[in-house]
């Protein structure tokens, strides 16, 4: 089973920061992709950043300038590291990782999404 864990939310006033943490565990084969997402209420889910293996990364445009995302393929775990915040970034912020898993006869699996549980953000003053 692959379990994905985040951690690193909280409460913080406009203009503080937080970085968010995921790191995915279990019969991992590979990981490949792993993203963060956000949903506030009562929006739509929506792609915050991604990073690949490789080190190719991505953030989306209202975020550029103020979040950084960074990975570290040997401990399998992704960091959103988030500055300038604002009152809109309030969200639940989800990681994701895109992971293959080693199979009962040691090859590897076709990788599949795996979601962890979540992590509140909550920027107020």
């Amino acid at each position: 089973q692959v379990q994905i864990v985040e951690s690193g939310g909280g409460l913080v006033q406009p203009g503080g920061s937080l970085r968010l943490s995921c790191a995915a565990s279990g019969s991992i084969f590979n990981v490949y992709g792993m993203d963060w997402y956000r949903q506030a209420p009562g929006k739509q889910r929506e792609l915050v950043a991604t990073t690949t293996s490789t080190g190719s990364t991505y953030l989306v445009i209202s975020v550029k300038g103020r979040f950084t995302i960074s990975r570290d393929n040997a401990k399998n775990s992704v960091h959103l590291t988030m500055n300038r915040l604002k009152p809109e970034d309030t969200a639940v912020y989800n990681c994701n990782a895109h992971v293959s898993i080693r199979l009962p006869d040691l090859r590897e699996s076709p990788a599949s999404s795996y979601w962890g549980q979540g992590t509140q953000v909550t920027v107020s003053s």
